[in-house]
């Protein structure tokens, strides 16, 4: 039952109600006449202290605030792929239909779009017993994705009715009987709290990687399915082209964006271009397998608090159909800012540089979202994961702050971009030094399995090799490379292939732009291959000038522009030529 109150005060995106004795924690409001939606975050007495989602401009005390005894919730089932929605779910395609170019406050569209058909088939069988996770029947919501529509958590029966053919999202599917007698209808929609994690049965060990197709990512740093990342840079460092790069390529089967406070350009280009783009996976358009959520920055403060959980309640859905989902929050900085913002409102005690005392604890929440998991359901075993990659976007590029030494605290992999690698154009401009993943040891055994059995020896050889350089960096600023013993000079040489020709991607070039592990993998041995044969010829007496000017180093600088299907072919002649002219 709705409770009636009337504003008392209004600060910016927060609104003071009273007469609201009743009202619970994270209940959504209807404020004023216009009826803006809000969420009570704060209660005293009988006055609830509501975040509005809209601006408030406008509004007066003595206008009524009407409860709707529900939290803020997630409208989840056929329909979310292929949609762009706003920070709490609304369909923006759909909500300029409604109002046109400038969209009015208060507007109210639902998030799955009742007028669709969709061609429904049971799987369940009539008079069956099912219990929350068991899929009632399957739905083709895209070209790629096979909808699969579950029970929802917490209930169980027996199937006493089973329709399917063509129906609407909000038709009944199914009638269920619980064990007291109590009959159920079950449609193809459910909603979920966001702020609440779905539940599952048992978490995996992230034992699979993510596979990015970026060199940088899968050999040197790479993360596990159902891991948690984070891409701390400064402005210009390339954050928002390194998540579009991981939602174009990594080998997930549903990405979830979350444009969370960023500039409207980056969010125009990424609605824009992602409808646009093919799919390598599928051989579609990346948008049969893709969702978007768009909070940009002169969107509410307030609503930008809420996207990143409605962003991951849409991927823990997808993950309990039995998908490995990706979720991109670019970027959880300007989130963290939408929090220190009504937290101010809030007259709370402010922690470190003016973030809430409990910014750390809801980093955490957030990034243990992510998991591989069996899923919810009987009968055999179902996986799915979420893995979180998150940009973190700190004034003036300074990793202390509190927003990057919180993530730091709780995700496995660190992708640290570096400014002064931006400024000299190598892209991504991940610094190799001090980037890490804790994932390494774990996704060793799969390596090994799945690319080579010294995979791992050839990462670490390549690493060593480029801190070896860093080393040698300070005594050429001091005396110039000349100075050096040939060997050193040697290193110096294979180090710059390393960063030229491994590790700078080019993400708008058609071949470059992803890299097979295997073809990752091959040209890693080339430039190994290169090193160890020029260092045995200059121990037979080779000068390193020769070296230097030796002709192969042209077509290994150029080996990155090989299609993956024909570089094992070239690999062998890469290998084979560097032997013929070091040994001429």
């Amino acid at each position: 039952m709705s409770i009636v109150g009337s504003i008392y005060k209004i600060a910016g995106p927060l609104v003071v109600a009273e007469g609201l004795k009743g009202c619970v924690m994270f209940e959504v409001c209807k404020v004023g006449e216009m009826g803006l939606m809000g969420e009570a975050i704060r209660l005293d007495h009988d006055r609830a202290y509501i975040q509005v989602y809209e601006a408030t401009e406008g509004l007066k005390p003595g206008e009524t605030v009407e409860t709707t005894g529900a939290p803020l919730t997630a409208d989840l089932g056929p329909g979310i792929l292929r949609n762009f929605y706003d920070g709490i779910q609304r369909p923006l395609e759909r909500l300029k239909e409604a109002a046109g170019d400038y969209i009015t406050r208060g507007l109210s569209v639902p998030p799955l779009d009742p007028g669709i058909i969709w061609n429904y088939t049971a799987v369940a069988k009539e008079g069956s017993t099912v219990q929350a996770g068991d899929i009632l029947g399957t739905v083709p919501e895209t070209k790629v994705i096979t909808h699969r529509v579950l029970v929802p958590p917490g209930i169980s029966g027996k199937l006493t009715k089973v329709r399917e053919g063509k129906l609407h999202v909000t038709d009944v599917v199914a009638t269920l009987t619980k064990e007291e007698g109590k009959e159920v209808d079950l449609t193809m929609s459910q909603r979920w709290p966001v702020r609440v994690a779905r539940p599952y049965k048992k978490k995996l060990d992230p034992i699979i990687p993510l596979l990015t197709g970026q060199r940088i990512y899968d050999t040197f740093f790479p993360i596990a399915k159902g891991g948690a990342a984070a891409i701390p840079g400064g402005f210009g460092t390339g954050k928002t082209v390194s998540q579009h790069q991981l939602a174009k390529w990594a080998d997930s089967q549903v990405v979830v964006y979350v444009g969370c406070g960023e500039r409207g350009n980056e969010m125009t280009e990424v609605l824009d271009t992602f409808p646009l783009l093919d799919d390598p996976i599928t051989g579609e358009k990346l948008m049969e397998r893709s969702t978007l959520i768009a909070n940009t920055s002169n969107m509410p403060v307030a609503a930008r608090e809420a996207s990143v959980y409605t962003g991951v309640t849409l991927a823990e859905f997808y993950r309990d159909m039995g998908y490995d989902v990706a979720v991109m929050a670019d970027s959880t900085s300007r989130w963290a800012e939408a929090m220190r913002e009504v937290s101010g409102r809030l007259e709370e005690m402010p922690g470190e540089e003016g973030y809430p005392a409990y910014l750390a604890s809801r980093v955490a929440d957030y990034y243990e979202r992510g998991g591989r998991v069996i899923t919810l359901g009987s009968g055999e075993d179902r996986m799915g994961s979420v893995s979180l990659v998150g940009a973190v976007s700190p004034p003036g590029g300074d990793l202390s702050e509190p927003v990057s030494q919180n993530t730091l605290r709780v995700v496995s992999v660190f992708w640290a971009l570096d400014s002064t690698l931006a400024d000299r154009r190598h892209f991504p401009a991940i610094n190799w030094l001090r980037s890490y993943s804790l994932y390494l040891n774990v996704l060793a055994d799969w390596y090994k399995k799945n690319v080579a059995e010294d995979f791992q020896d050839v990462r670490t050889r390549m690493m060593t090799l480029l801190q070896k350089e860093s080393e040698l960096q300070e005594i050429v600023q001091l005396v110039g490379a000349d100075a050096l013993p040939e060997r050193e000079r040697l290193v110096l040489e294979v180090a710059r292939m390393l960063r030229e020709d491994f590790l700078q991607q080019n993400a708008y070039d058609e071949i470059d732009s992803y890299c097979s592990k295997e073809k990752q993998y091959m040209m890693a041995k080339t430039i190994l291959a290169f090193y160890d044969r020029a260092s045995k010829a200059m121990d037979d007496g080779l000068p390193f000038g020769k070296v230097e000017t030796i002709p192969v180093k042209d077509e290994i600088a150029r080996m990155k522009y090989v299609p993956n299907q024909e570089f094992p072919e070239r690999f062998k002649t890469l290998l084979k030529t560097i032997e013929d002219q070091l040994s001429a």
